[in-house]
């Protein structure tokens, strides 16, 4: 009866509201996917390109695994050889599983973000930024158990169900918006704040096309901040707000880096320990080593919300890969003094 329960579960919230609550995909890693985060946020490092993956599985200790994996791309180049301005073309994709019906969301993401230099002596920029792109839902309707399937009390796979699905497939269109700006300060301060909103189109997301369900426009607020503490290291802190459908959250942390080795922005060994909050569900220690260009960050969510007591406090693992590098082109952010960086 737990698959029974679970099922009609699933499959209530997602056909047969009235108004869909349900956030997005949200990393536990978040600043390693800006475009997730605000679309105004794609192009903000030190480089020319960088590519991002993400892997996260959680719930695996109360249920089926919800399982999600992420793969981001971002390039950067500026508008000339006289200009600071600069501009970020890139595509977000992500592919979301969870529970028993398998129910999964695809997003294909491209984004596009015009950095406007606004400082003739330091790199500070106001980004623009807009995301649009496809997004596929599907469940699988044969993973599923129904009441007409048991018999004195016990489960049959092969007694037929009366429960009939149309549609188990829906595609639509998504849109998303967001500004940012960054700058540094005094000390070699870097820090950045920005503000989105995903989904203000409103997509209809039913399976069953007769119902009016839609997807909540949600609202975001993200700030960052680097600061050294000597040559070899800085604090580093990351924060977010977001709300959709009448839901809050607030999630953000620090990491400490420390420079093993360092002959550049791309050339350098580092590792950085942390710790993350997402209030009202888990804590999340994090560590980071990036080798050269190359990146790996570990992370698992303490669960400390009121389902701790069934999932005894194990929430998810998630790993992060990253690479970054400037490019021998002529428009390369490189043979600039000043370009957006974080």
């Amino acid at each position: 009866m737990k698959f029974l329960f679970k099922s009609i579960l699933i499959l209530f919230c997602w056909l047969y509201s009235d108004y869909s609550y349900s956030q997005d995909i949200n990393f536990s890693q978040f600043y390693e996917l800006p475009m997730l985060r605000n679309p105004a946020l794609a192009g903000i490092f030190a480089g020319d390109v960088r590519i991002t993956a993400g892997y996260r599985n959680q719930w695996q200790s109360v249920t089926t695994p919800y399982q999600t994996e992420a793969l981001g791309a971002e390039l950067k180049f500026s508008l000339g050889q006289n200009s600071y301005d600069f501009v970020t073309l890139g595509l977000q994709l992500t592919n979301d599983k969870a529970g028993d019906s398998k129910l999964s969301k695809t997003q294909i993401l491209p984004v596009l973000n015009f950095h406007k230099s606004v400082n003739g002596e330091k790199d500070s920029y106001i980004s623009a930024g807009i995301m649009a792109g496809a997004v596929q839902q599907r469940f699988d309707p044969t993973k599923l158990q129904f009441d007409d399937q048991f018999v004195n009390g016990t489960f049959d796979p092969t007694n037929p169900t009366r429960q009939t699905f149309n549609n188990t497939n829906v595609t639509y269109y998504d849109l998303a918006a967001g500004l940012s700006f960054s700058t540094v300060g005094a000390n070699d301060v870097h820090y950045y704040f920005g503000a989105g909103l995903f989904h203000f189109t409103k997509p209809k997301v039913a399976f069953i096309r007769t119902n009016d369900v839609k997807l909540n426009p949600k609202f975001v607020i993200n700030f960052g901040l680097s600061a050294p503490t000597s040559d070899e290291d800085k604090f580093i802190l990351y924060g977010d707000f977001f709300t959709q459908g009448g839901n809050k959250q607030v999630q953000g942390g620090f990491l400490y880096s420390h420079d093993l080795t360092q002959y550049g922005d791309d050339d350098k060994i580092s590792i950085a320990a942390g710790t993350f909050y997402r209030w009202d569900d888990a804590v999340i220690p994090v560590v980071k080593l990036d080798y050269y260009q190359l990146g790996i960050g570990l992370s698992y969510d303490v669960n400390v919300s009121k389902l701790k007591s069934a999932s005894q406090m194990r929430g998810g693992l998630e790993v992060t890969l990253s690479y970054k590098a400037y490019l021998n082109i002529l428009n390369s952010s490189i043979n600039k003094t000043r370009c957006p960086v974080f």
